[in-house]
């Protein structure tokens, strides 16, 4: 599924639109960064709660297709930025992460 679908079936908040375009293959969940950089996988949806600028860059190395900041965190303005410049998909939602991977799953998208 494309990320757009993704991003309107989960009702998420755009805050950078990158290539709309990329698959979508899987999910991860995860707030520790160097678990991030070693467990998720091109094409993942990463949800997470953090919104510095590290996250444009393990997004990045990790090739994710795109970032949810879950549970209405704050996004600082070097990561929006930062995701701008690299064309990084990145959204915003109200829902918490455990919200988020639950409809995510329901979507197909295992």
């Amino acid at each position: 599924m494309k990320i757009k679908e993704v991003a309107q079936e989960l009702k998420l908040e755009t805050v950078v639109e990158g290539d709309l375009k990329i698959e979508v293959m899987g999910g991860h969940v995860g707030d520790l960064l160097s678990n991030v950089m070693g467990r998720a996988k091109a094409g993942d949806l990463w949800i997470t709660i953090h919104g510095h600028q590290n996250v444009a860059a393990i997004a990045l190395l990790t090739e994710v297709a795109g970032v949810v900041v879950a549970e209405g965190m704050a996004i600082d303005e070097d990561t929006i930025a930062k995701a701008q410049q690299k064309d990084i998909n990145l959204y915003q939602s109200q829902l918490s992460s455990y919200q988020l991977a639950g409809k995510l799953y329901e979507l197909g998208i295992k």
